[in-house]
């Protein structure tokens, strides 16, 4: 099952919001500036503990107010749970089942969302970090131990590179090596084995969407001609000298061809995007068979920077996946996913049934 409520209090330009969602399909209709990706926004707050358009909390509290809270019911196989999560500008914490959680990170475990916006393209645009946590969410649902692993890593590298910046001798340094090897080796063959599964399904829909041959490839963050341990020796002298870890899992990066060429500043804007929205819709090819939970799509705006048979071709694809559908567009209708469950009108940041 999936999100079955939404209520959002003091969240960017949404004073007080209350939706039902549909399991399968619900269409949020508005002018431009209306609040209609401020929705979506909180929505996807609520499932990875983060936004998609901004790092500060500041711009996510509704101008005047001290802090945003965002609450949510989760229908799953056997039983509703709650989410809630709530932002300050000192930090954001959440609740899952009355209980708080030890990361943010298990929120998605009961809110799988991914979304399509306009922006998407930032995916292919920026550099390798926002590929790292596009990996991660996939693997995060893919292989359980795989969270241990990566908050091991980011706990050493913080230890590691705190030594490094206050320019401790290496033995000092060295003190750290063994367990940052240990978990990123475990961190990147994790991701490794992701980026092989995944490379068929993204391959097929990059093929339908783009008329051209996808292909993906993980790089550890390490040459691959040595092994982390032999990489992290080889770059002692450099990590004094940056006063930071210089390779390892923090710096590997998923690597996009199309037709044989990298990705990165060679398409269109309109090619990028559907080339980010092929890799997210390929993601759900993955999730776990018998989840207690569906994935959560939110698509804002599909047919923005889109001609009609991409957009067509977009639409096939996502009508093809196994998704909560939650889609915003300018006009009150959107008949291509066919007549929705749930309907609502915004506008001036308040949210109309119908």
């Amino acid at each position: 099952m999936a999100l079955s409520r939404l209520q959002v209090t003091d969240f960017r330009c949404l004073q007080s919001a209350e939706l039902h969602v549909d399991p399968h399909f619900t269409l949020v209709s508005g002018p431009n500036a209306s609040g209609k990706t401020s929705l979506l926004e909180a929505i996807y707050v609520l499932g990875r503990g983060r936004s998609f358009r901004t790092r500060r909390l500041e711009h996510l509290i509704r101008i005047g107010c001290a802090r945003f809270v965002v609450f949510g019911e989760v229908d799953t196989v056997t039983r509703r749970v709650p989410l809630g999560v709530e932002g300050t500008r000192s930090g954001m914490r959440a609740q899952i089942d009355g209980d708080k959680p030890s990361s943010l990170a298990e929120l998605a475990l009961f809110l799988p969302v991914q979304i399509i916006d306009p922006e998407v393209h930032h995916l292919i645009e920026e550099g390798p970090s926002r590929r790292r946590r596009f990996l991660d969410w996939g693997v995060f649902h893919v292989e359980q131990s795989f969270v241990g692993h990566w908050q091991r890593y980011s706990h050493v590298l913080k230890q590691r590179n705190a030594a490094l910046k206050a320019h401790q001798p290496k033995a000092v340094v060295s003190v750290w090596d063994s367990d940052l090897v240990r978990s990123g080796e475990l961190l990147g063959a994790a991701r490794a084995r992701y980026v092989a599964a995944l490379s068929p399904y993204a391959e097929a829909i990059g093929r339908n969407l783009l008329g051209m041959d996808l292909s993906l490839s993980y790089r550890n963050g390490w040459p691959k001609e040595q092994s982390f341990a032999e990489a992290l020796q080889q770059s002692g002298n450099h990590d004094q000298e940056a006063g930071a870890t210089q390779v390892g899992p923090h710096r590997a990066e998923l690597v996009i061809r199309l037709a044989g060429t990298p990705v990165k500043d060679r398409i269109s804007r309109g090619q990028q995007k559907l080339l980010a929205a092929a890799l997210l819709i390929a993601q759900f090819k993955l999730f776990p068979e018998g989840s207690p939970v569906q994935p959560t799509l939110l698509l804002d705006d599909p047919a923005a920077e889109l001609d009609d048979e991409r957009l067509a071709g977009l639409i096939r694809e996502v009508s093809s996946q196994s998704v909560q559908l939650i889609v915003t567009t300018l006009h009150g209708e959107f008949r291509a996913f066919g007549e929705p469950g749930r309907r609502y009108r915004m506008n001036g940041g308040q949210v109309l049934a119908g």
